[in-house]
């Protein structure tokens, strides 16, 4: 992205007042499921259409950014982002629309905490370049090329963004007035989140909107003591449907993790995954999980616990840091000694 004003730009129409809010979105490193999940209020969106005006939503408009740089700072009223910074591009935006916003949201996980793009943090710019653009198998690609910051072009030099080592989470980039997690926020959260907006009923900055207790709380399967002597991976077995789904070897995530989903997960029998996150109270989402998971295992014997977790847990990164990796106190795998042209990220 060139994010430098062309010299002879037609003279842009400005906008005639309307007396309602003014509304953004915008879609950095993620899958782009919060947009959808935004049109899950259903009618409700004719009252969201009613308050705002939508001035940015890169998913469903032709926006373009210089209408943005043109906007006085804090003209928009609330900015909706959604995703981490994986470039200089969404660096950029998250800095312009920091600048133009009176209230930005963290909205979903991958703005929040990471989510799933954070995962790519084991890895380095070159393993993923290398990865993508060369060693899969439906990959042909003889001449070994990969994406370029310049590429002279006939017509002219054409730009890219700097691909980052590291993905960083908004909060980490700048300042984020309010957390709105999941992957993606459910609707009645994201109704919440906007009445509160339009009624000025807003918690202290830096909140997460939504609850300040577990999944298990609300759960409605029966529990009992908890005594695990093997945990199963879910594609080993078919869970009781009334039964705690922890309690029968199955990991779920719901001890450690956020209320606000409506359980969805444990309702259709699967376990929660976490993508709510930590409570307000935990700096460490995945350590959290591991003690709880750690305080249900039916042993004293170290062997025998180092046995039963190595087997339900071959991958415990991707298991306990699924949707926190980057926002967690270890944050990204080691970069090599010498990285590849880009500082290690703080």
């Amino acid at each position: 992205m060139n994010t430098t004003a062309p010299t002879h730009e037609a003279a842009v129409p400005e906008a005639q007042p309307t007396g309602k809010g003014k509304l953004a979105m915008y879609w950095a490193a993620s899958c782009g499921g919060c947009e959808i999940a935004l049109l899950g209020i259903d009618t409700k969106i004719l009252d969201v259409a009613a308050a705002f005006d939508l001035v940015l939503c890169p998913c469903i408009a032709d926006g373009k950014v210089r209408d943005i740089e043109q906007m006085a700072d804090g003209e928009i009223d609330v900015c909706l982002f959604n995703g981490g910074i994986r470039t200089s591009e969404q660096e950029y935006m998250a800095q312009l629309l920091r600048r133009k916003s009176k209230v930005l949201i963290a909205f979903g996980s991958c703005a929040s905490e990471g989510c799933i793009p954070g995962l790519g943090n084991l890895h380095n710019k070159k393993q993923i370049f290398d990865n993508t653009y060369q060693e899969t198998a439906s990959t042909e690609n003889p001449q070994h090329l990969r994406p370029q910051t310049e590429t002279e072009m006939p017509e002219g030099i054409l730009h890219l963004p700097l691909f980052y080592d590291t993905l960083k989470t908004l909060g980490q980039t700048v300042k984020v007035d309010y957390y709105l997690p999941g992957c993606p926020p459910e609707a009645d959260r994201i109704w919440d989140a906007i009445e509160a907006i339009v009624t000025g009923q807003l918690p202290p900055a830096g909140s997460t909107i939504g609850e300040n207790t577990t999944v298990c709380d609300y759960c409605e399967r029966t529990r009992t003591e908890k005594k695990i002597k093997e945990f199963k991976r879910t594609w080993e077995v078919i869970p009781d449907e009334t039964t705690c789904l922890l309690e029968q070897g199955l990991i779920c995530c719901g001890i450690a993790t956020r209320a606000g989903c409506g359980c969805l997960c444990p309702k259709v029998n699967s376990p929660c995954i976490g993508c709510y996150g930590p409570n307000d109270d935990v700096e460490d989402y995945g350590a959290r999980l591991l003690s709880a998971l750690a305080s249900v295992i039916d042993s004293d014997d170290p062997d025998e616990i180092r046995q039963i977790v190595e087997k339900g847990l071959p991958d415990p990164i991707g298991q306990l840091y699924r949707f926190s990796l980057a926002n967690s106190p270890l944050r990204r795998g080691k970069l090599p000694a010498k990285g590849n042209g880009q500082p290690a990220a703080k």
